[in-house]
């Protein structure tokens, strides 16, 4: 029976050569991109910049809309490639990119949970995993370094990316089923395939819609959706790793659920908070700076 960790757990991101969480404050953050930095809005940077942020030197801002549904767009103080520049993560290179939606093409705090994955597999070169709301795919291509990989996607853009990175990295050849669907359809279906996996990553948005108008709403479809994955993993599975942005809602609702649908399986439950860790200033620590909620199932072998 799975155990489930009876305290929370800060699952925190360090900056790495392409990558970094330059300052925070003032419901803002200055991060950079390779040679590139940019301010975004972050609310739960509640403290104040280490740096006034009126003298934050960065290419562009993303400024939000007045409605609370995600909108704004870029401010550009100096040139940037409209069309992305090359990053790299270990092995992994993509795309990254101004996207209207305030991203930039993949999610830094990530990184932690990528390594934790392949840490999972080490040793393993046959592991079968799944990558639902894959993305642009830089999830994938760290796992596909243990095996194949499945790829699930609603966005026939997000996918085209991903493929376009797997080419960038030089790592097309690696086993990628890259599929254009509903993650909750498709994994009803292998579910009636008596399909299994080693491993699954999820990351579901709080609202979304399907490649043919399916409407997701968190809250309502996730518990279904968990209950899918749960079936297509065994007891010789390594893991399933669950991230939520966004949302009303504590780790421990998400533990919660896990722990009812795991409970036949053995291994251990825990949940907490993603984060991020501000690049050190004046020989301090940074700061780290709160990104997602999690929950993850693991079953060492």
């Amino acid at each position: 029976m799975a155990r489930l960790a009876p305290q929370p757990l800060i699952l925190a991101g360090e900056g790495w050569a392409d990558y970094g969480l330059v300052d925070s404050g003032n419901g803002r953050k200055l991060e950079r991109y390779g040679p590139y930095r940019f301010v975004r809005p972050e609310p739960q940077a509640m403290w104040s910049p280490r740096v006034n942020d009126g003298e934050w030197d960065a290419h562009g801002e993303f400024v939000p809309g007045s409605d609370e549904d995600g909108g704004g767009r870029w401010q550009f103080e100096k040139t940037v490639p409209r069309d992305g520049w090359s990053l790299a993560w270990n092995e992994v290179r993509y795309t990254a990119q101004c996207t209207p939606f305030r991203h930039l093409g993949f999610f830094p705090d990530m990184a932690p949970v990528w390594d934790w994955m392949r840490g999972m597999l080490a040793g393993r070169e046959d592991a079968s995993t799944l990558n639902l709301f894959g993305y642009t795919g830089v999830g994938t291509l760290a796992l596909s370094a243990h095996g194949p990989v499945t790829h699930v996607d609603a966005s026939k853009k997000s996918v085209a990316q991903a493929r376009e990175n797997a080419a960038l990295a030089g790592l097309e050849s690696r086993p990628v089923r890259w599929m254009i669907d509903d993650a909750a359809k498709f994994t009803a279906r292998e579910v009636r395939r008596g399909k299994r996996y080693d491993g699954i990553i999820l990351d579901p948005p709080k609202f979304g819609r399907g490649p043919t108008g399916e409407t997701w709403r968190l809250e309502e479809n996730l518990p279904a959706l968990l209950a899918d994955c749960r079936r297509l993993l065994d007891a010789q599975s390594r893991f399933l790793f669950l991230t939520v942005y966004a949302v009303r809602m504590s780790s421990l609702a998400l533990a919660g659920l896990m722990d009812e649908l795991f409970a036949d399986l053995p291994g251990t439950i825990e949940h907490g908070d993603l984060a991020v860790r501000e690049d050190g200033a004046e020989g301090r620590e940074g700061r780290l700076l709160p990104t997602a909620i999690f929950a993850r199932w693991s079953n060492p072998q």
